[in-house]
C-alpha cells in the first residue's frame, strides 16, 4: 500500500441548551477530507457524532442514514462536490509547493460480534466494527473456515471521529452453526503491512452432564434440608422462651 497524502476539514456548529450561555446540548458538524488512495474522498454532515447523511461522490447524490430524513430535510449535493473540489485543489497545492506529508498513522481497533442474540440456524449478521483509526483507508476481508467470503457482505462509509480518526462497519450475513469459524480480516496503514485477524465463532454453552446435574441435584437437597433443621430449632427454641416467660410472670 502506498503512502497516502491527505487534507481534512472539520466545521463545527454547536447548539446551546436552552438559554444558558456557554453550555452545550448538542453538536452538527460537516466533516470533509480528500486524498491520493480510494476513497478520494468524503463528505458527511454529523449530529452528534451520529452520521445523518453523505454525498455520494460518483453518483452525485446525497445517502441519509434513514429514509425517514428525506421527510423532513434535504441536502443539495452540489454544494458538497464544490467543497470538494476545493479539497482537491488545495491537495494539489500542499503536494506540490508544501510536500507536506502523510498524517501518522494510525492503526485500528477491531472487534467483531453479532447484531443479534445467536441461535444455531436462525439468519444473524456479523459486524466487524473498526474503530479510531488514521488515515480513512482500509482493506476488510470476510472469512468462513479460512475461505473468503464475498456475499451476503456490506459496508458503511467513514465515520468522522472526535479526535480527528475514524471508524467503519463491515457486515456479513450468516448462519450460525457450531462447526464454522468466520474471520474479519484488516488490512491498513497503521499494521505495519500484517493484516489484523478477529475470529468469532457461535458459542453455545454445551447441556450440562449427568454427574453435574446430579451434583446440582444433591446440593439442592441439601441445602433445602439445612434449612428445614434450622428452621425447626427455632421453632422449639421459640416456643421454649415463650413457656419460660409466661411461668415468670405467674
Amino acid at each position: 500500500m502506498e503512502v497516502c497524502l491527505w487534507v481534512l476539514a472539520l466545521s463545527v456548529l454547536t447548539l446551546p441548551q436552552g438559554q444558558a450561555l456557554g453550555k452545550v446540548e448538542h453538536i452538527m458538524d460537516q466533516v470533509v477530507f480528500c486524498q491520493t488512495q480510494s476513497p478520494k474522498g468524503e463528505y458527511t454532515q454529523n449530529y452528534d457524532d451520529e452520521e445523518m447523511f453523505h454525498v455520494d461522490l460518483e453518483k452525485q447524490e446525497s445517502v441519509f442514514r434513514l429514509a425517514d430524513f428525506t421527510k423532513y430535510t434535504s441536502f443539495d449535493a452540489q454544494g458538497a462536490l464544490g467543497i470538494m473540489s476545493t479539497c482537491y485543489y488545495n491537495l494539489k497545492i500542499l503536494m506540490e509547493s508544501w510536500n507536506i506529508s502523510a498524517g501518522e498513522n494510525v492503526a485500528p481497533e477491531v472487534m467483531v460480534y453479532p447484531e443479534d442474540p445467536v441461535l444455531l440456524g436462525e439468519p444473524n449478521t456479523l459486524i466487524c466494527l473498526m474503530n479510531k483509526f488514521f488515515p480513512p483507508v482500509i482493506n476488510v476481508t470476510w472469512l468462513k473456515n479460512g475461505k473468503r467470503v464475498v456475499e451476503g457482505v456490506g459496508e458503511t462509509d467513514f465515520y468522522p471521529v472526535r479526535d480527528q480518526t475514524f471508524r467503519k462497519f463491515h457486515y456479513l450475513t450468516f448462519v450460525p452453526d457450531v462447526k464454522d469459524e468466520y474471520a474479519c480480516s484488516v488490512e491498513h496503514y497503521g499494521l505495519d503491512n500484517s493484516p489484523l485477524v478477529k475470529l468469532w465463532n457461535a458459542e453455545v454453552p454445551s447441556p450440562p452432564s449427568e454427574m453435574t446435574q446430579t451434583v446440582a441435584c444433591a446440593l439442592g437437597m441439601a441445602v433445602g434440608i439445612i434449612g428445614i433443621i434450622v428452621g425447626t430449632i427455632l421453632i422449639i427454641k421459640g416456643m421454649k422462651h415463650n413457656r419460660q416467660h409466661r411461668r415468670g410472670i405467674n
